[in-house]
């Protein structure tokens, strides 16, 4: 008897899991997560970026919503648009394995799907799983940290199987959606090195619109190349190396689901740094005078040195995109300020003579024994080396809002109302929250997500 290619093996896990196979503290964690990601959308409405997709979304029309707005597009455009929207200030959620990503990307895809398709919000839920299940477990299997490729390599599966399900695609139709979505969108990781543009924030968005429109094709009976994991120039051979992907201990049958382990930001910045900014901000508070600070030793991850502090750039940043992701300016930053937000990644904050001149002090290096570290640690310990010698360190493993120190249902409300400000009135903002927290209950997802528009600027 043939045995079943990896493809074909997720393909039968996403068609064979429903609503009824998630527990309440997953369902209550996908609501967590929307809630937290819609609320990064809104707050990144009217970047430039965001502007230029959605813009671009808006002149073809479809069945889909557009956050923010109340007009429609296809699937696969606001599955971009709406992706960007919530990616682009590096504030939505991450999953750390042997690298991160931001699984909630695929939320955008899972909206706009469900609603093309008419899916119920428990339909719409069971996706969300889907996504961060497959996603999350291939981040666990799959190490191509070293081999040039991005992150969201590991997305197209992952959406492809969302969306055909919320499609209800035989499990023959999703695994070609699989072998579509992967074989011809590999994504390089020069995405997230050297000076970082625009395209940051944009990628993974590029990866779900691909997978939906694989999605798509699958449905309208074309095949894809196989064994697409296996093959002979497969995924293994070209691009992750051999690995183990055992789809039998994916999450459900008493099996905890990959969502849980995900971990929302407390800053908008990469997920690296979210620890650094902790210790910076508690050092910076025991030292008193910044002035007293002779040097700054900050101890990170190998793949926190590689992608924040490695090269020149991200010790004299240009661009938003790579002031986000440079230690050695946010820690400096945190410092001053005692916080990190979205101001901070302004032209004139990252640019400013008084921290250019604090970086120069600031030295990075990875320590192999946090390297080690794992249970979604990001860990960095921040010390500084006072004038007169004496040293006052910090070391932190989990910010709030990781995995090992979840925010409450507070707190999650409290980056929403702030994330959406002024945008929407108090009242909207109460009404949206309490729709979210119990989205498994909402008759008419269409009409909710009219709900969410905000004034066009």
């Amino acid at each position: 008897m043939r045995s079943h290619s990896i493809a074909e093996q997720l393909a039968n896990y996403a068609h064979g899991l429903g609503f009824e196979d998630l527990d309440s503290l997953t369902v209550e964690r996908v609501k967590t997560h929307v809630i937290d990601t819609i609320g990064c959308g809104i707050g990144a409405f009217d970047e430039r970026p965001v502007r230029i997709c959605r813009d671009l979304a808006l002149a073809v029309r479809g069945n889909s919503t557009i956050i923010g707005t109340d007009r429609r597009t296809t699937a696969d455009l606001a599955t971009f648009a709406n992706c960007v929207a919530f990616r682009y200030l590096d504030f939505n959620d991450t999953y750390v394995g042997h690298f991160s990503v931001h699984p909630s990307d695929h939320i955008a895809a899972c909206i706009a799907v469900a609603e093309a398709e008419g899916a119920s919000a428990r339909e719409l839920i069971a996706s969300i799983v889907i996504a961060y299940e497959v996603n999350c477990r291939l981040v666990d299997a799959c190490d191509i940290s070293t081999r040039g490729w991005d992150p969201t390599v590991m997305s197209p599966p992952a959406v492809a199987l969302a969306a055909g399900k919320l499609m209800k695609l035989a499990p023959g139709q999703l695994t070609h959606a699989v072998n579509i979505a992967i074989n011809d969108h590999i994504p390089m990781a020069q995405t997230r090195v050297q000076t970082l543009s625009d395209w940051k924030g944009l990628s993974d968005a590029e990866a779900g619109r691909n997978a939906v429109f694989a999605a798509l094709l699958a449905r309208g009976g074309l095949s894809g190349p196989a064994p697409i994991f296996e093959g002979h120039s497969g995924f293994f051979q070209q691009v992750s190396g051999p690995a183990n992907i055992d789809v039998t201990s994916f999450g459900g049958r008493g099996a905890q689901f990959r969502i849980n382990l995900c971990s929302l930001k407390r800053y908008p910045a990469v997920i690296y740094t979210q620890t650094a900014i902790v210790a910076a901000i508690e050092t910076a508070k025991e030292v008193g005078s910044l002035d007293r600070i002779a040097a700054i030793e900050i101890a990170t991850t190998r793949r926190g040195y590689q992608r924040t502090a490695s090269e020149p750039e991200k010790w004299s940043p240009e661009t938003r995109d790579t002031a986000d992701h440079s230690l050695p300016y946010i820690t400096a930053r945190a410092m001053f300020d005692g916080d990190i937000t979205n101001e901070s990644f302004e032209p004139h904050a990252f640019r400013d003579p008084r921290i250019r001149a604090f970086m120069k002090r600031i030295k990075v290096s990875e320590d192999p024994i946090l390297t080690a570290r794992r249970g979604g640690a990001a860990p960095t310990r921040v010390t500084a080396i006072l004038e007169d010698g004496q040293r006052i360190s910090r070391e932190v493993d989990h910010a709030p809002g990781f995995a090992e120190r979840p925010m409450n249902k507070a707190e999650v409300e409290g980056k929403f109302r702030g994330n959406v400000g002024r945008r929407w009135s108090s009242e909207q903002t109460d009404e949206v929250l309490g729709a979210l927290w119990a989205l498994d209950r909402i008759d008419d997802l269409a009409a909710f997500f009219d709900k969410l528009s905000v004034q066009m600027r």
